[in-house]
């Protein structure tokens, strides 16, 4: 049965969205309920499809590489060759076209700032690139992998 979720609900939401691990005991005991009523929400959120799953969000062990976006534009679009080109570097992590000014999102993870200095100007070099802006990535404040 689909119920309006209520502030309890949101507050596990909350709890669970960044701590998927938290023992059940300790999360009934954060929101304040028994670990049984605890038990029955977190059941009907999973059951009504607000919580899809859980999963361990797994990066480098520290700040060892260097993610940014590379803004392309592109000379003429679409540019399957670009698009070709740039799948080759294996420091390039998703593509994905858009409208407006750009052409291209590019994001990628480089091992160091000489290494995206070095990427970029590849990327820049190719014949199809008329422009490129980077803007290095500082901290991803929330990720969700969302499938449709």
């Amino acid at each position: 049965m689909n119920r309006q979720a209520d502030e309890k609900d949101r507050e596990i939401l909350a709890i669970l969205s960044g701590e998927a691990r938290i023992p059940l005991k300790a999360l009934a005991g954060r929101i304040g309920l028994s670990r049984s009523a605890a038990s029955e929400r977190v059941a009907r959120l999973e059951r009504d499809g607000i919580i899809r799953g859980y999963r361990a969000d797994i990066g480098p062990p520290d700040d060892s590489t260097v993610p940014a976006f590379l803004f392309v534009t592109l000379k003429k679009t679409p540019s399957l060759k670009a698009l070709d080109q740039l799948a080759r570097f294996p420091e390039v992590r998703r593509i994905s076209s858009v409208s407006g000014q750009l052409d291209l999102v590019v994001e990628v993870e480089t091992s160091s700032i000489a290494r995206l200095n070095a990427l970029r100007d590849a990327i820049s070099g190719l014949e199809e690139v008329e422009d490129l802006s980077t803007s290095i990535i500082l901290r991803r404040d929330i990720v969700r992998e969302q499938t449709l």
